[in-house]
């Protein structure tokens, strides 16, 4: 591991700025990490193959449990990141929150950087 790699966390964009809420190092391809907000909400945050890093509510709007951060990331033909719910395996677009197998659902997106 890179000693800036080492070094770096993953900060989230919250109505009070930007949050701290992890060390990068903690983050594997494909998987995710549950995370606590300052407001008491949670955040699934992930990173892809391209090391790109993203976070979206952890909230599972179809069960109301707190899952998606288990979730199994995936990717459409079209090329959208998406995790899918380990429990009734919707699919969450990790970039806009649409659930792509219900055009009426969506969660929150939380803007993510790596600093």
């Amino acid at each position: 591991m890179t000693t800036a790699l080492a070094t770096a966390r993953v900060e989230l964009r919250t109505a009070d700025g930007w949050v701290p809420v992890c060390d990068r190092s903690r983050l594997t391809p494909g998987r995710g990490v549950a995370v606590l907000l300052p407001d008491g909400s949670q955040a699934a945050v992930f990173t892809d193959r391209q090391d790109r890093v993203f976070a979206i509510a952890n909230r599972d709007p179809f069960t109301g449990a707190y899952v998606l951060s288990r979730g199994l990331l995936g990717s459409t033909p079209e090329g959208r990141v998406y995790v899918a719910s380990p429990l009734l395996k919707q699919r969450f677009d990790l970039t806009t929150g649409e659930c792509l197998d219900d055009d009426a659902v969506t969660v929150p997106v939380h803007p993510a950087r790596v600093v």
